[in-house]
């Protein structure tokens, strides 16, 4: 029964190559759950600390963890099922449980990529992360992603637009959503593929989820892109490893000089294939899926998918003037105003970061000042200001 299978996933204290040891001496959670010491004992690997955490009895959680699973429309894939991917069931350290919101890919059979980068990435990452999602998604390859704010989102948004198939990898529970920047995508995704992720509903972020997370993203994964990532990035963390796994690494070339693109600069010239669109990828798989890859249609990215923004053509010649004195703004407005840029492009979550404000009160502010004409909003959520000011 399902209970046992979260009964088991969420003892703390075991280690997930404790679990795998002890489903392999026991069949099932259920035998697990009803053995006496002296069975448990026999499992290899096992020692008396984890045995006493295996005494625990109480379904209490697990029978809340199964209702919010149906009032969220959440499904359970185990260790297992058969829909379970072999790719992530031959990983060293593969979860037991999976917790699938959409219709879960048959990995095995499938180009899938794994798309990542940093967060505070810039405009050519966020362009590049769009074209190259949207060229995988095009070709016939399932993008593999976070939908972390900045080259995950994009990558998701990409392939979205192509009609492809997405799957998301979460860091938090499926019903949390995070960050709020991809409300949209967990809308999205489901219904062009899945959210799955190893926490169940109710679980918040940590910043230790994520590089756990991303040992499943490389996982289900024949390959990881890294799109657009610095020296130190959670985005390496996953091309590690896929290169532990035994996966292909490919990276997108960045600007020398520009930090954002330190880290996967670094990757190329350590033997990472470089790559320049989507058809370099999917060309390195057509021999072995022929019947699912369609390279040719990976160059038909639109020019509107990913195109920078060209700052200078877009400002006004002359912007007008505006007093902050004369118009009536809010506290939050203005400093929003003064933060914003008349020709560079600025994130919301720069924004947020800059200016302190609370998520919610920021996106508010920046709706209601676009409305009355004073900011544009430009793709990737960026956004500049319409006009010049004075104090």
């Amino acid at each position: 029964m399902l209970k046992y299978w979260v009964w088991l996933s969420e003892l703390k204290g075991l280690s997930n190559q404790t679990r795998l040891a002890l489903l392999r001496h026991f069949s099932t959670p259920e035998e697990i759950f009803f053995a006496d010491e002296a069975e448990l004992n026999l499992t290899e690997g096992v020692d008396r600390q984890q045995i006493k955490l295996l005494a625990n009895h109480d379904l209490t959680g697990a029978d809340k963890i199964l209702a919010d699973c149906q009032r969220h429309n959440i499904r359970l894939v185990t260790f297992l099922d058969g829909e379970y991917p072999n790719r992530l069931r031959n990983i060293y350290d593969p979860p037991t449980l999976l917790y699938v919101k959409g219709n879960l890919p048959f990995f095995d059979d499938e180009v899938a990529v794994a798309v990542v980068g940093t967060r505070g990435c810039t405009p050519y990452g966020i362009a590049c992360a769009e074209k190259f999602g949207y060229g995988l998604g095009k070709g016939g390859a399932i993008v593999v992603t976070g939908i972390a704010k900045g080259i995950d989102a994009a990558a998701a948004r990409g392939a979205l637009r192509a009609g492809g198939k997405v799957v998301a990898v979460l860091g938090n529970g499926i019903d949390v959503t995070y960050p709020y920047e991809s409300r949209n995508l967990y809308e999205d995704v489901p219904a062009m593929g899945a959210l799955i992720s190893e926490y169940p509903p109710g679980t918040e972020p940590a910043g230790h989820h994520f590089p756990i997370r991303n040992r499943i993203l490389s996982g289900l994964s024949l390959a990881a892109l890294v799109v657009e990532a610095p020296a130190r990035s959670g985005a390496l963390s996953t091309a590690n490893a896929a290169l532990d796994q035994g996966k292909d690494l490919f990276a997108v070339p960045g600007p020398i000089g520009v930090k954002e693109c330190e880290g996967s600069n670094r990757l190329i010239q350590q033997g990472a294939y470089l790559v320049m669109d989507a058809a370099d990828i999917l060309q390195t798989y057509e021999a072995r899926f022929p019947t699912h890859l369609h390279v040719e249609k990976a160059h038909e990215v639109p020019e509107t998918v990913g195109e920078p923004v060209k700052p200078a053509e877009e400002a006004r010649l002359v912007a007008p003037t505006v007093h902050l004195h004369e118009v009536e703004l809010t506290d939050d407005q203005i400093v929003l105003m003064r933060l914003l840029d008349e020709r560079e492009p600025i994130l919301v979550d720069e924004l947020i970061d800059q200016s302190g404000i609370p998520t919610r009160r920021v996106l508010s502010a920046l709706t209601v000042l676009e409305i009355d004409g004073y900011v544009k909003q430009h793709s990737g959520k960026r956004y500049t200001r319409t006009v010049s000011l004075a104090e």
